[in-house]
């Protein structure tokens, strides 16, 4: 998931010993050839100097990822953690570094299809603590189409439209819409006070495949199928966008409706642009994003009042879902000279109660395991609330591959930019699901 912030590239040193890091190669025959067994065979031992290296694609968790680092420091002094974060280019690095032999020892994919993928370099996590202490919905997530949990998640997620109370309020909306008519509503009433109704991050390829999860959904639901069952039938040519009206009609009508009261020049602006419109009060809806925006949202405007929202996706209400799950998984090289030191590192962050805190009070995200609270943020807490009598959408970007995702949004960006008609852009969307959407 996650892609948020500016690219960036940085290598993060934790003590001075970082320099005489070897690295987390591909080498079936170090010492710790069978480590990926995990802590079966006993603990690591813990008089030898160790040093793990992560690779990941998660800037905005820096900070919370050095904190962990350094309280396990604590824990394990012999541990040294080295940290390198890469954003742009990051799958095109991470599969380089695969072929070249020197895959991380501990690295960073998507979630759901992607488990699949990366599965021969994944340690088998099935029966550690840490697998036992996820929530049934992320285990899913992080395991393969055999069920080896091979996989940990970094975090528990939540995708949303997220809106303005305050510009809601004082346009006269006295609840959030949630059928298409209620948004048509809704936007005339924003649209009479001055206010623009949505702020797009278009210029991203990713916020797009959180905007379809939400269609999907409403068409499998309408076929009677899971969402699972639906992207499969994609993938096979099964299947076609005029088979189902929620995708050939009520997704792009939704898109169009956002371009065309949205911010301008929507294909110019990304991520951060995105929030910082939002923030400044400048469009009442922000499109395509999730709970890991509030902080920047609250880092800009402090007394910001915001709430959430299930996407409008049809005339059916109870179709206006908020969408839950694990979408990035941290993946254990399972050829890793110090696999052993690396599973038993996570144990101790996964079951821990420092780990049981880490996730709401240092990187103050939805807690992807059992028994830990929620952060003291807004739409963890109004997502609570509301799965008290709603259900939580299917995380349906998972069944299919990041490849995809990225074509799709590549693919779209052409549409909304006027060079592809909407049947241009459904046939090369349902091509690329053919062609990139599964692993096998």
């Amino acid at each position: 998931m996650k892609k948020k912030m500016m690219a960036l590239s940085m290598s993060m040193v934790m003590t001075a010993a970082l320099l005489s890091a070897c690295g987390g190669n591909n080498n079936a025959g170090g010492a710790n050839a069978n480590a990926n067994a995990g802590t079966a065979n006993g603990e690591a031992d813990a008089s030898k100097p160790v040093t793990i290296n992560m690779f990941t694609a998660s800037p905005e968790y820096t900070q919370a990822f050095n904190a962990y680092i350094e309280e396990y420091k604590k824990v394990k002094p012999n541990v040294t953690i080295n940290l390198e974060i890469m954003q742009s280019d990051y799958n095109t690095v991470l599969k380089s570094k695969i072929a070249a032999g020197s895959t991380p020892d501990v690295f960073q994919t998507t979630a759901g299809g992607d488990i699949d993928t990366f599965a021969e370099y994944s340690a088998d996590l099935t029966n550690e603590p840490l697998a036992a202490a996820m929530t049934d919905a992320v285990r899913s997530n992080m395991s393969s189409s055999d069920g080896k949990v091979l996989g940990l998640p970094v975090k528990g997620n939540l995708f949303t439209l997220i809106y303005n109370k305050k510009l809601f309020a004082d346009a006269g909306i006295t609840a959030a819409p949630k059928t298409t008519a209620e948004l048509e509503d809704a936007i005339a009433k924003l649209e009479a006070k001055g206010v623009t109704p949505f702020a797009n991050a278009y210029k991203e390829w990713w916020v797009w495949k959180h905007i379809f999860q939400h269609f999907v959904d409403a068409a499998a639901q309408d076929a009677g199928q899971s969402a699972q069952d639906l992207v499969k039938a994609f993938i096979a040519g099964e299947t076609t966008f005029k088979d189902h009206p929620a995708l050939y009609d009520n997704f792009f009508s939704f898109i169009d409706t956002t371009v065309a009261h949205g911010t301008t020049k929507p294909l110019e602006r990304d991520s951060n642009a995105q929030v910082s419109d939002f923030a400044a009060g400048k469009a009442a809806i922000l499109t395509g994003k999730g709970a890991w925006d509030e902080e920047a949202i609250k880092k800009i405007a402090p007394d910001f009042e915001l709430g959430i929202m299930g996407y409008p996706v049809s005339d059916k209400a109870e179709q206006a879902q908020i969408i839950t799950g694990a979408d990035q998984a941290l993946r254990i090289n399972k050829d890793s000279a110090v696999a052993k030191e690396t599973i038993e590192f996570f144990n101790w962050l996964y079951t821990s109660d420092y780990g049981k805190n880490w996730f709401s009070t240092v990187a103050k995200v939805i807690p992807p395991i059992k028994d830990a609270p929620l952060p003291e943020l807004d739409m963890p807490k109004q997502m609570d609330e509301i799965l008290k009598t709603e259900q939580s959408g299917d995380l349906s970007v998972n069944y299919s591959l990041d490849t995809f995702h990225q074509k799709f949004g590549e693919i779209m960006q052409a549409y909304i930019g006027q060079t592809k008609t909407k049947d241009q852009a459904v046939e090369e969307i349902q091509q690329a699901w053919i062609q990139l959407g599964s692993a096998q």
